[in-house]
């Protein structure tokens, strides 16, 4: 008889199938220019994040936009939804031709994102905390409170 190995035990508490996961994403800008701290770009990822579930089953909770990347929460909104990896290609596909549009003839993400599955609600709380402080980090404004590319679009509930 084989041993169960310990650390694979706490797996059935990470994911409870009748809770939605939330996960913490990042996306940059190609080659990191900064192309997004402007109206015309937040305008587009905002509306993408509108969008979001009906066209990918994804609902999107709160966000920061960088000058050349961004971090925002989110969460599939049931069975319908695309794999992370889907919803995430396919989000990026449509901003980039929107900012191609609007922004700059070049623009492009980088190929790969950074995601991470959040395990209670207080890692949203302190995954949120240290998003919201990077334009303070950056030295963009003082107050995390003063930079003007952030906000939430759902509220997504652990």
């Amino acid at each position: 008889m084989r041993k169960e190995r310990k650390h694979l035990r706490r797996l059935d508490r990470v994911y409870l199938p009748a809770r939605a996961h939330i996960f913490y994403l990042t996306c940059c800008v190609r080659g990191r220019s900064p192309l997004l701290a402007n109206a015309a770009a937040v305008d587009i990822l905002v509306d993408s994040w509108r969008a979001a579930p009906s066209l990918f089953g994804w609902a999107i909770g709160r966000y920061v936009v960088m000058p050349d990347h961004v971090h925002f929460f989110a969460a599939p909104c049931g069975d319908k939804a695309k794999s992370l990896s889907v919803f995430v290609g396919s989000w990026k596909s449509w901003t980039r031709k929107e900012m191609r549009t609007t922004v700059r003839p070049s623009f492009g993400w980088q190929r790969e994102f950074f995601d991470h599955l959040l395990r209670s609600a207080e890692s949203y709380g302190q995954k949120w905390e240290y998003v919201r402080m990077n334009p303070a980090r950056a030295r963009l404004v003082v107050s995390p409170d003063e930079w003007p590319y952030q906000g939430e679009i759902a509220t997504l509930e652990w």
